[in-house]
């Protein structure tokens, strides 16, 4: 499925959970916990199959935990969105659904496409209580791409939502 993402009066968010992450050394704290080797592979892929849909976000927000910095700053390099501006907010790490909404609803109106990369099980809380699409899980590397029929972000969560995509690294072998 190809998704126009041109610019519209409408608002979208893409959601991203960080790529798969290492458990090898136990004596990390979880915040700092890296990408494991599907994560490297997994997250330059998705950032390809975005650039070849054409995905060019206005704004990227991660996670400040080193595995979702890791997963936006690879997929920032393939769409070719400036690392350096990468918006990093630590309050992402355990901010529950309701923190990641007043987040999406702090945004800056100027930007119509946003991608935001954290963790689970807030990630497919997230995109279950904006749309209504039931996803069981976003697996690691996954994404969805919600368009909202506002032209303001603080709308968020109140309007009309709908699910333009959802691909995760498993769903399509290239």
């Amino acid at each position: 499925m190809t998704v126009d993402y041109t610019r519209t009066p409408m608002k979208t968010l893409s959601l991203v959970r960080h790529a798969k992450s290492s458990w090898k050394d136990r004596t990390l704290a979880d915040h700092d916990r890296p990408l494991n080797k599907r994560g490297k592979r997994d997250a330059p892929r998705m950032g390809r199959r975005l650039a070849k849909s054409g995905v060019r976000p206005d704004l990227i927000v991660t996670s400040t935990a080193v595995r979702a910095r890791l997963t936006a700053e690879t997929i920032a390099t393939e769409i070719g969105y400036p690392v350096a501006h990468i918006m990093m907010d630590q309050e992402i790490y355990h901010a529950g659904t309701n923190g990641l909404l007043d987040l999406i609803r702090s945004l800056g109106d100027a930007n119509d496409h946003v991608m935001l990369f954290g963790h689970n099980p807030d990630i497919t809380e997230l995109v279950n209580c904006l749309t209504d699409t039931y996803l069981e899980n976003v697996p690691t590397c996954g994404i969805a791409h919600i368009r909202f029929d506002t032209n303001s972000w603080t709308n968020v969560g109140s309007v009309a939502a709908e699910l333009l995509e959802f691909d995760y690294p498993k769903r399509i072998e290239d």
